[in-house]
């Protein structure tokens, strides 16, 4: 349990670079989200074929796989939507949602009880979101973005989890990327029709930091969280992920000085969303320990 929360943790950190790329890249949220997937899913398909860990799957399998990389791929192209128009801040902290949205959704569709302990400490990030959409109208089409990838990336997790079950999490993460891709290409001439671009093809620039995003923030990330999905549930792991927006608004001071357009809602929202998280983590720590004194005796 213990390795599987320290690489929770780590694909948190590495998740928390993403807000930074997508306000540095200059593509469109919709091209840069399929230059992602595409180039995620070249990249972990050379090292695996490489290295010999290339698992052949039936049609079927790749299928459901593509569903969840579909899923993937739509949540990204909100959340980076949602950090363009925006910013990185309030960007990653609508993210935040999707443990409120897991503790919801899950339930209903894996067909198990809901838990009033996760929906009480998930509801408490949804009054931080609420104070920051009431009180600061600034960004509010940022939000609305914010808000649905955090629906979509919920729904994402829970998918995920199940696929843990059956495959290993180079395999997943391979055919989500490639699915998620192909997915899409379907989608984006639709898009693009109603949001219009100059440059479909990045800069030498973009692509640059697109690799960067890809191999580190994207395939190494998205293996340490399937792996870490092997031992924690979905509900901890996407409440565990509140931490993003903490490193991703660090960074973003650090690096844009965003604290300038930052108001007192933002942080007061942001603090309850802190303890929705310490609270839930300090539940599962003492829920571990217990299980350990139970075995020992």
């Amino acid at each position: 349990m213990k390795k599987a929360f320290i690489k929770l943790h780590i694909a948190i950190l590495l998740a928390g670079f993403t807000g930074v790329f997508g306000r540095l890249i200059t593509l469109n949220e919709s091209l840069l989200t399929w230059y992602r997937l595409f180039f995620s899913g070249l990249l972990l398909l050379i090292i695996l074929s490489l290295t010999g860990k290339l698992t052949k799957l039936s049609i079927k399998h790749k299928l459901n796989i593509a569903i969840a990389g579909t899923l993937l791929g739509v949540h990204w192209v909100f959340f980076y939507g949602s950090i363009k128009y925006s910013n990185i801040s309030v960007g990653v902290v609508c993210f935040s949602l999707c443990s409120f949205f897991t503790a919801i959704l899950a339930p209903i569709i894996n067909k198990t009880k809901f838990y009033i302990q996760e929906l009480l400490l998930s509801s408490l990030t949804l009054v931080g979101i609420s104070l920051i959409f009431g009180l600061d109208a600034t960004y509010r089409t940022g939000i609305i973005l914010g808000v649905i990838s955090a629906i979509l990336v919920a729904l994402f997790t829970i998918y995920n989890e199940r696929l843990t079950k059956k495959f290993d999490s180079q395999t997943i993460t391979l055919y989500e990327m490639l699915g998620g891709c192909l997915g899409l290409t379907f989608i984006l001439p639709i898009y693009l029709f109603f949001s219009p671009v100059q440059n479909y093809l990045p800069s030498l620039a973009d692509l640059g930091w697109l690799v960067i995003l890809s191999l580190v923030c994207t395939v190494l990330m998205y293996l340490l969280l399937t792996q870490a999905l092997h031992k924690i549930s979905s509900f901890t792991v996407n409440l565990s992920f509140n931490l993003e927006p903490l490193y991703s608004i660090i960074l973003a001071i650090i690096i844009y000085k965003e604290n300038r357009s930052l108001s007192i809602a933002f942080y007061v929202g942001l603090s309850l969303i802190i303890l929705s998280l310490t609270l839930q983590m300090y539940r599962v720590l003492k829920t571990e320990r217990h299980k350990d004194k139970l075995l020992a005796t």
